[in-house]
């Protein structure tokens, strides 16, 4: 009974499971549960009937041909002047944008080089100064890393740009 129930609950929780499931019992007492047809000496009783001649469906959509403009039919048209208003006003953003990542560029590479001129030091209890090298390497690295990051910007700014 156990079994049936593992079967029952498994077929009914996969979506995958589309075969007629059988169960018979053989000459030795033990019961089997399968998705072939037992031979015609086994009295073989049907517990799940899957789908009959149903067809598999793609899950790939059929390519729609590529048109130059193609957009909906209630889609809102834009006249060329307007167009050519929010391109220039987009530009005009991506040029301020572009220049205040400049600056901040610059800013960084101040604070980069104040950094790499202070060395990072700490006094013991003895009053001792010690240089923490540790900390000033990591301090370097977070300003690299910030130059790296506006330098990048910098370098997409003007890929936009040039569009």
């Amino acid at each position: 009974m156990k079994r049936l129930f593992i079967v029952l609950a498994v077929s009914f929780t996969t979506q995958i499971s589309h075969a007629d499931i059988y169960k018979y019992v053989d000459a030795n007492g033990v019961v089997t549960y399968t998705n072939v047809v037992p031979d015609q000496k086994r009295k073989a009783q049907l517990i799940i009937a899957g789908p009959k001649n149903t067809p598999v469906e793609s899950s790939a959509k059929p390519a729609k041909p590529a048109t130059a403009n193609a957009s909906p039919s209630g889609f809102p048209k834009v006249d060329q002047q307007t167009q050519q208003q929010r391109d220039s006003k987009r530009k005009d953003i991506l040029k301020t944008e572009l220049a205040q990542v400049k600056q901040a560029l610059e800013l960084t590479l101040q604070q980069y080089e104040d950094a790499k001129n202070t060395p990072e030091v700490y006094r013991n209890a003895k009053g001792n100064t010690f240089r923490n090298v540790a900390k000033y390497e990591d301090k370097l690295r977070l300003f690299e890393a910030e130059i790296q990051a506006h330098e990048r910007n910098i370098e997409l700014l003007n890929k936009e740009l040039n569009h």
